[in-house]
């Protein structure tokens, strides 16, 4: 991956997109491939950071549940004890699994990985915290 650009055409070519702005694209994964069981999806944010107005980074965020809606201290220990990549943050009002790489030299099995593994998290803590398929 060169830059923001390269990495938008390639997420345009092989991801179903949901939205697509300058800084920020939303893709929609899907989970399951059975058909006896119901299909869930999680809605992934990737978007274009600056760090220090100087560098190029990419952000990979997902919303799994409303802030006001689960126990934050059982939330924090499932993430601490079962999540690879991605940090929990609260933005607005809903918690969020994002990971965040930067595009210099960036290969694509760079970014992949850290997107499927932070999606699959998320719906994991989704489903356990909710019961629900929100995002």
């Amino acid at each position: 991956m060169a830059d923001w650009g390269d990495l938008v055409a390639y997420i345009r070519q092989e991801y179903r997109v949901v939205r697509d702005e300058p800084d920020e694209i939303r893709i929609r994964l899907v989970f399951g491939d059975d058909p006896d069981t119901e299909q869930r999806a999680q809605i992934m944010v990737i978007a274009r950071e600056i760090l220090d107005q100087r560098e190029d980074w990419v952000q990979i965020a997902t919303p799994f549940a409303r802030h006001d809606e689960v126990d934050l201290l059982d939330v924090l220990t499932e993430v601490g004890e079962s999540t690879v990549v991605g940090g929990l943050a609260v933005m607005g009002d809903h918690l969020v699994l994002r990971h965040s790489l930067p595009l210099i030299n960036l290969d694509i099995n760079e970014f992949i990985d850290p997107l499927e593994l932070v999606a699959g998290a998320a719906e994991l803590l989704e489903q356990q915290f909710t019961g629900r398929d929100d995002y």
